[in-house]
């Protein structure tokens, strides 16, 4: 078994100029069969890629905080067919846009109540400012995160539904809305909750909402691709106190061996090293699809995301894996993952008992134009190809 040749895409990257540098990990049946540390997580500071460097890993945070939420459904505090308004009032009585691209004021009632699950598949009604068109897209623009929780949600409640509760996924602040919802159940802040249900259990102890002044050394720094060139100034240092709106949908900061950890959780029902953290029912539920035949066939982000996978609570599974294989590559039936915008990825295929790790930190185009742009953009599709040739060729090298 030779795995070395998973790094040549990676490589070819940073030497394009297109990618700063990659923490990857290749497990498979209790054993870290490879680490590779390629490139800088600061090309000016030659500061290398470490294993333990800290990554903004953007949506990857979603399935940790649903993790939590699966949590208190093992304590009996919340069940996925709870109404949100139990606990968000807010959420009452939305209203819902007769035509999602069409004007705010245009609404009818909501056909039932939004329930939890809702929340964690994003069915929900509620979109991104770069995942829905027209004047709702504006308004998810201007949520104001830096006045705390409750402000966000009074904001984010008193805007229409971009579809009918449970009808189809739109992605958006589904998860950052089950994050407040959490910390009133909790009676405690979304970071408290987090770790106690979820991180501290599995030894995350490099994972939050901020870090420490000594850790933000090991942080990578974001970059972005303008044009041909790899530039720094995507985003500031990453924050080392609590921000006002801790982002329950990805705000997180990781490493890769903590996400790791939380990865080998769910694959093994629930259970980390002999401590049990979710329920196997849970565990699995988060890995089981969800998803309508009818809502499979609607686009996801302007893609058909869903050929031969479907979608469980916030995690992506394989359904198909003759499908699946040639569009986003290979995975046995269950293989279940969700990426981050920073282009971290991961996947666990229960099939071959494998995880995968690929965290690197370049900031994207988020825009309802962004696709067109991206697709006209010869250096970001091919930094985008690294990652799926080193996951092709760790498969390969493993004889899969």
């Amino acid at each position: 078994m030779n795995l070395e040749a998973n790094q040549v895409s990676i490589r070819q990257a940073c030497d394009a100029g297109l990618l700063s540098g990659a923490v990857t990990v290749a497990w498979q049946g209790g054993k870290v069969l490879q680490v590779n540390e390629i490139g800088y997580r600061d090309i000016g500071a030659g500061l290398p890629m470490t294993r333990d460097t800290v990554f903004r890993i953007a949506s990857m945070t979603k399935p940790i905080t649903v993790a939590a939420a699966m949590a208190l459904v093992d304590a009996g505090r919340l069940r996925l067919s709870d109404p949100v308004a139990n606990w968000l009032p807010e959420f009452a009585a939305p209203r819902v846009l007769l035509d999602p691209a069409g004007p705010l004021e245009a609404t009818t009632a909501a056909r039932r109540a939004l329930t939890v699950e809702d929340l964690m598949t994003h069915r929900c009604g509620i979109g991104y400012g770069f995942s829905v068109p027209g004047p709702i897209a504006r308004e998810y623009q201007r949520l104001p995160f830096g006045r705390g929780p409750e402000a966000w949600l009074t904001a984010m409640a008193a805007l229409p539904l971009v579809d009918q509760p449970g009808e189809r996924m739109t992605y958006g602040h589904a998860t950052d809305v089950l994050g407040v919802l959490l910390s009133r159940i909790e009676g405690k802040p979304l970071p408290q909750v987090l770790s106690e249900r979820i991180l501290d259990p599995l030894g995350m102890s490099d994972t939050g909402f901020c870090v420490s002044p000594e850790t933000r050394r090991r942080s990578a720094t974001m970059y972005r691709i303008d044009g041909d060139t790899l530039r720094d100034d995507a985003m500031g240092p990453v924050p080392i106190a609590v921000p006002a709106f801790p982002n329950a949908g990805g705000g997180l900061m990781s490493t890769a061996d903590d996400y790791l950890a939380f990865i080998r959780m769910l694959l093994a029902d629930g259970v980390f090293d002999g401590t049990r953290v979710l329920s196997a029912e849970s565990a699995r539920a988060m890995r089981t699809d969800r998803l309508t035949e009818d809502q499979k066939r609607q686009p996801f982000l302007g893609a058909p995301f869903w050929v031969g996978r479907g979608f469980g609570l916030n995690l992506s599974v394989v359904t198909d894996p003759a499908k699946s294989q040639p569009l986003f590559g290979p995975g046995g039936a269950g293989s279940f993952g969700w990426p981050g915008a920073y282009g971290t990825w991961w996947q666990a295929d229960p099939t071959a008992d494998l995880i995968l790790i690929y965290l690197v930190q370049n900031a994207p185009m988020l825009s309802p134009e962004a696709a067109v742009a991206v697709a006209g953009n010869t250096s970001v599709a091919k930094l985008r190809a690294a990652q799926p040739k080193f996951v092709r060729r760790t498969y390969a090298a493993l004889g899969l």
